[in-house]
């Protein structure tokens, strides 16, 4: 029997890759004759560079998280997205190895500037600083993208996100991810109005001029996504362009069974996860999809709705302060489990 193994990292604690040698450890004690190919994923958060690998010549992949994250400590009004700006640019000028082909990985990221400094990185300049989280967006009345868009001239840029939200109002960056990277209740409404009068500032104020703001993904790691639309550059779903990139939907088409697994399988997994993508190669393949999380808190209906046939928690069986304290050996013993009811060979 051949099992696919594609988790996404299990966040905070295991990487994607040793999701699926965790994974592959207890399938192995139950099946040891089922082949087990092993595909580490990603949706655009961090990981995305070693899912993804080394620059090949032919284009150049960044993380945002590993210049903006969220490790780098919760400074909400002040974190600005200039330090990834400033890669961006390096990259895109054939410093990292001559490939002005650059992809970046949107996700994890500690700001919520909207992208302003990520565009002043680029040359955008405005009537206040662009490098200074969205408090230094107070009172700004205009933006002029020239500058970054004459960096930009013959160059091929597309932000992988791992989010498809907007980027102001009720669903938007500010109030969906504020609380994550440190905003108060209080602060959610001031940040999300200056983020408006930055959209006006940059694009205009009529319906029209601002509809990309509106852009599903213009939301993503804190608004840098709506830099990019406003750049007139692509946003993707990460989890599509790395699939194409590591060619998931044939290594589905070839196995028997799909493994896939994130932190926590919930509500939002939809929203251009890796769980979701994975579920949807497999059911495209007519191969089914099994899910190993760290917890699960959507129901069968809405699993299947998502090409998931089976959803496994490794909180229920270790319990979540066990599942924590160890990741790896947690993982493999929900697998065991598992391999039981799905491998052929058991």
């Amino acid at each position: 029997m051949r099992v696919l193994v594609a988790p996404d990292k299990f966040a905070g604690t295991l990487t994607a890759r040793e999701a699926a040698l965790a994974i592959a450890d207890g399938w192995r004690r139950t099946s040891p004759g089922d082949e087990l190919i092993l595909l580490p994923m990603s949706d655009g958060g961090p990981g995305f560079v070693d899912v993804l690998g080394v620059p090949d010549g032919h284009s150049t992949h960044i993380e945002a998280a590993a210049h903006v994250g969220l490790d780098l400590g919760l400074d909400p009004w002040n974190a600005s997205s200039f330090a990834l700006g400033a890669v961006v640019r390096e990259a895109l000028s054939g410093a990292f190895g001559g490939s002005r082909r650059v992809r970046v990985g949107l996700g994890g990221t500690r700001t919520i500037d909207g992208g302003a400094g990520f565009l002043a990185a680029l040359g955008a300049t405005a009537d206040v600083p662009l490098d200074r989280g969205p408090a230094g967006l107070r009172g700004i009345t205009k933006v002029d993208l020239e500058p970054a868009l004459a960096v930009l001239t013959a160059t091929d840029l597309i932000g992988a996100a791992d989010v498809d939200v907007p980027l102001l109002g009720l669903f938007g960056a500010t109030k969906t991810f504020g609380p994550q990277k440190g905003l108060s209740e209080d602060d959610l409404i001031e940040v999300d109005g200056l983020l408006d009068q930055f959209v006006v500032a940059t694009l205009g104020s009529s319906p029209a001029e601002r509809r990309l703001a509106d852009s599903p993904g213009a939301g993503a790691a804190g608004g840098l996504g709506f830099a990019f639309l406003a750049l007139g550059e692509r946003i993707v779903r990460g989890v599509d362009l790395v699939a194409e990139t590591v060619g998931l939907a044939a290594a589905c088409a070839d196995a028997d069974l799909v493994i896939t697994g994130e932190g926590t399988f919930d509500h939002t997994s939809r929203s251009g996860k890796v769980v979701y993508g994975v579920g949807q190669a497999a059911a495209a393949a007519a191969r089914p999809c099994v899910v190993l999380g760290g917890q699960v808190t959507v129901g069968s209906r809405e699993s299947r709705a998502m090409g998931v046939d089976a959803a496994y928690a490794v909180a229920d069986i270790v319990g979540l302060d066990e599942a924590l304290a160890a990741p790896a050996a947690s993982l493999s013993r929900l697998a065991e489990r598992a391999a039981r009811t799905w491998s052929h060979g058991s």
